[in-house]
């Protein structure tokens, strides 16, 4: 029987416990290292010999999708699945595109957990339901992005950052960069959607259902 060797990675002790519960159980797979931030993710995947990075998107010192970017840079074969809060609609396309594996939102089945790790474990994708749905209209799009499609993962980023309520500078502390930056991300936002405020931008991620 091949052993699974997993990496955790997640700033919440409890939510790494509780992956521990699940994976402990099956004699095949077994956690060999655990992270809470992206910079150790990054130190781990560098000097460890794994199978698996179960990776959640929210870190406090790195955004998720520049982290999984800057991974495939130096490991394009790392098997990558995304364990994240977000819903699909939010980050799973995003995700997938910039080189995860998978994504799977936390709100999950250990069941399924399970069958994810296994899937990309060998080298595979997993793309659950959801996600097959968002691909299966991915695909029927025409080539001109429109809404939100049309922002950089940045620009994004930011948008739903404040539709959530953060100002730029708590923005700014979140993803690690300064708040002039920040700003820079909020006027290219607003460009390319058309809209003059924060309020339209808050308006348009509640509607197109967008944040957690």
């Amino acid at each position: 029987m091949r052993l699974i060797k997993i990496v955790l990675a997640d700033d919440h002790v409890l939510v790494r416990e509780g992956m521990m519960n699940v994976l402990s159980v099956r004699p095949e797979m077994k956690v060999v290292a655990q992270a809470s931030s992206a910079a150790e993710v990054m130190k781990i995947v560098t000097s460890t010999d794994i199978d698996c990075l179960l990776l959640d998107l929210a870190l406090p010192d790195r955004d998720g999708i520049d982290l999984v970017k800057a991974i495939r840079l130096r490991h394009k074969d790392l098997p990558i699945l995304i364990l994240s809060m977000y819903p699909e609609e939010q980050y799973a396309m995003r995700a997938l595109k910039a080189g995860a594996n998978g994504y799977l939102n936390k709100s999950t089945t250990s069941v399924e957990l399970i069958a994810a790790i296994q899937k990309v474990a060998s080298k595979s994708k997993y793309i659950s339901p959801k996600v097959a749905e968002l691909l299966a209209e991915d695909i029927g799009k025409t080539s001109s992005l429109v809404g939100h499609e049309q922002l950089s993962d940045r620009e994004y980023q930011y948008m739903v950052m404040a539709a959530s309520g953060l100002t730029i500078t708590e923005i700014a502390e979140k993803m690690a960069l300064s708040a002039k930056t920040v700003s820079m991300y909020r006027s290219r936002a607003l460009k390319k959607m058309n809209m003059r405020t924060t309020a339209a931008l808050t308006n348009y991620a509640i509607k197109n259902n967008l944040l957690a």
